[in-house]
């Protein structure tokens, strides 16, 4: 008898389980809010450049290059602790380097430290309305960067740029990011002089 009230209680337990509607959640990614669109002008004394900046990024100088001292002072970070994530900007000059060595090294940076990792590599030749050359890589798939860039007037002076996550990569998230400030990074290549 006892078993009887055990299995009628079981079989009762379960009938009033399954009254309750099932809801599938659907996977996705946190909803990120992004700032209105405005810069700032990076214009300090003493670098050999000048352009314009977002307004929700903070302008570091970089004091350290895997754990040593920057080649030269003009190194700066651009960061955006909103989203994890910083521009690192390297400056170099063209009469103490050779000028295919630095292009050399950028094509180097985006394609032998990220090939394994890319799904592709699209480079991109531009010009500024300044009139200054360069390419801007765009790496698709979970790469530690999405965005890279150097610009250059093959003379004096040369410019290179990268935006990095503090974050596993993961394509699918930093996408919506990376598109987001794709568009400042354009705008700081279009806006960049020499002095």
């Amino acid at each position: 008898m006892k078993q009887n009230n055990f299995f009628l209680f079981f079989l009762y337990i379960i009938a009033i389980s399954c009254n309750s509607d099932y809801i599938i959640k659907r996977r996705g990614y946190y909803n990120i809010e992004f700032p209105e669109k405005s810069y700032k002008k990076f214009d300090q004394p003493g670098y050999p450049y000048s352009f314009e900046y977002p307004a929700y990024g903070q302008v570091v100088r970089d004091t350290l290059f895997f754990e040593q001292e920057p080649e030269n002072p003009y190194w700066i970070n651009i960061d955006f602790p909103q989203f994890h994530g910083r521009i690192h900007i390297s400056y170099k000059e063209i009469g103490r380097n050779k000028f295919d060595s630095l292009v050399n090294d950028a094509f180097t940076m985006s394609y032998k430290q990220h090939t394994y990792r890319a799904s592709a590599i699209d480079p991109e030749e531009f010009v500024t309305p300044q009139g200054l050359s360069g390419v801007y890589f765009t790496l698709r798939g979970n790469t530690a960067t999405g965005n890279q860039f150097f610009v250059t007037d093959s003379t004096k002076h040369f410019l290179r740029g990268a935006l990095y996550f503090n974050a596993t990569p993961n394509e699918d998230s930093l996408q919506p990011v990376n598109r987001f400030l794709r568009q400042d990074l354009e705008h700081l290549i279009n806006t960049l002089h020499w002095k």
